[in-house]
């Protein structure tokens, strides 16, 4: 079997592994089960790791060059290593949005927007829960709901900070610090994007504005070309 031939079989399977687990994960956080519950959960949550701990070491396995491709992958060792990342799989659900495109140019840019989209969703989602499980229980902390770490990582993940609710744990400022980056970066790509397609409307608009000027252009040479003939036609007599 090749490396592609794996991928192919394992990207649905991986990516219902990854929701099982953010459901998981989030029952975990906000119910805070015990008993049977709480096991159920856990035995979820490694369920997935060890989906795609195998998954990780097959993909190194069938690689052609694995030290080159563990180089290129190594936020597919994340996903195994930081439990945290394994829902970005879902991520991938958005490139089947590119059969619903009607040209390449705006396949790619739908793409890109449905990505920035579902990061964006989902940066929230995992935040919020990394964020309230690392704060409730602290002293003095002020993020003791998932609504009140929702708006906290709204306001971050947007790089507003209106500094209503802060971090005061090692593990919430460092949840903090890679909100703050991926918002920066998000703003960016979406930024990039909205670029793009202005200055692609604005060479369509000068491409029209050219072919009507060449018409016209066309016209006024043809009229011309009419009057001299008219006017040759006229002295002859």
């Amino acid at each position: 079997m090749t490396a592609r031939e794996w991928k192919r079989l394992s990207e649905w399977p991986l990516m219902m592994a990854a929701l099982a687990f953010l459901g998981a994960y989030a029952w975990t956080v906000l119910v805070r089960p015990t008993g049977a519950s709480a096991s159920v959960a856990d035995l979820v949550m490694w369920g997935t790791w060890v989906l795609f701990a195998a998954d990780f070491v097959a993909r190194v396995l069938l690689a052609d060059r694995r030290v080159h491709w563990l180089v290129r992958h190594l936020h597919e060792l994340a996903m195994v290593v930081l439990p945290m990342f394994r829902p970005l799989r879902l991520l991938r659900l958005v490139t089947l949005l590119g059969v619903m495109q009607r040209s390449v140019g705006t396949a790619v840019r739908g793409q890109v927007v449905a990505y920035a989209a579902g990061a964006t969703m989902l940066l929230l989602v995992i935040s919020s829960l990394a964020m309230l499980d690392a704060e409730r229980d602290a002293p003095e902390s002020l993020i003791e709901t998932f609504p009140e770490a929702l708006w906290w990582s709204a306001v971050t993940v947007t790089t507003v900070g209106y500094g209503d609710f802060a971090p005061v744990t090692a593990t919430g400022r460092l949840i903090a610090v890679g909100l703050m980056i991926a918002g920066i970066a998000l703003l960016g790509v979406i930024t990039a994007t909205l670029a793009s397609w202005l200055v692609e409307r604005v060479g369509e608009q000068d491409e029209a504005n050219q072919a009507a000027t060449r018409a016209q252009v066309s016209e006024l040479a043809a009229e011309i070309a009419a009057l001299r003939e008219e006017l040759h036609h006229s002295n002859s007599r």
